[in-house]
């Protein structure tokens, strides 16, 4: 059976030493594993600036590196999702520190210190990863200082990552509303339908791959007959292309193209614009 090349790492010259006896290469190699350090870095069809976006890796997420380019990109795949493709090399560090919390406000801002008056000095998204050593309380906010004297966050923002994770990964989709639409985003700056779906997934603590053809075959499981049978909150309505999460069994919460934002609209409304569906998945 042909192997997915977007979610296994293989190339003619290079390929993970997992893959051997499975596919063929030049080199086989062991990966060495990578800590994302940026707050968010793209994920590159090919080692170049003007490359697609296929997608984005966040901070804290692991990145398994098969290849170090000389014009500064990583080829490896993303241990989250699987997926693979190149990220620059200057957004990966040291795998060593585990993180402590994960992110779990939709966008929070690291500042120098613990003081949300001094001037921020990033922010981080949704399902960032990241490690505090301690916390500090100015003006009755409490803060989360990150390892390395790096910045603090507002403690409130982020849970440990053992923590009971949501219980509703719809209500977390409701969130991203008027968010922008960015092909192959993932952060609440800008991201995609099928990224909107792995996200608020990840969020209540299901895996989720990547891409909307991928999700309509590995997410959950068919619902036979399809909107006709009786849809439910949760389900997710798949297009060629295209996925929406039924906010009601009438609604649709989703990452457009059309709206170039996340909007909540009657399921009429898109069936009417987009078409039949392709299928219906219902999470178990």
């Amino acid at each position: 059976m042909k192997l997915e090349p977007r979610l296994n790492a293989f190339r003619p010259d290079l390929a993970d030493a997992r893959l051997r006896g499975k596919v063929e290469a030049d080199r086989f190699v062991e990966p060495t594993r990578r800590r994302v350090v940026a707050a968010v870095a793209p994920l590159k069809r090919g080692p170049r600036p003007d490359a697609p976006l296929d997608s984005e890796v966040l901070r804290g997420e692991v990145f398994r590196v098969l290849e170090e380019t000389g014009e500064g990109w990583s080829w490896g795949q993303l241990e989250t999702d699987g997926y693979v493709g190149y990220v620059p090399t200057d957004a990966l560090g040291d795998v060593s520190a585990e993180p402590s919390h994960r992110i779990t406000a939709l966008r929070t801002y690291v500042y120098p210190g613990p003081d949300m008056k001094l001037p921020a000095l990033y922010a981080l998204s949704l399902g960032c990863l990241v490690t505090l050593s301690g916390t500090a309380e100015t003006r009755g906010t409490h803060y989360g200082l990150l390892a390395n004297g790096e910045g603090a966050i507002v403690l409130d923002h982020a849970s440990p990552v053992d923590a009971p994770r949501e219980a509703d990964f719809v209500a977390v989709a409701e969130r991203f509303l008027h968010a922008a639409y960015l092909w192959g985003g993932r952060t609440s700056m800008g991201l995609d339908c099928s990224a909107l779906v792995q996200l608020s997934l990840m969020a209540a603590g299901k895996t989720a791959v990547r891409d909307t053809d991928l999700q309509a075959h590995m997410l959950g499981h068919e619902v036979h007959g399809g909107l006709q049978l009786k849809p439910q909150r949760g389900d997710l309505v798949f297009w060629k292309g295209h996925v929406g999460i039924l906010s009601a069994p009438d609604r649709m919460v989703h990452a457009s193209g059309h709206h170039m934002t996340v909007v909540i609209e009657p399921l009429d409304y898109a069936l009417a614009r987009i078409g039949p569906p392709t299928s219906v998945r219902r999470i178990g």
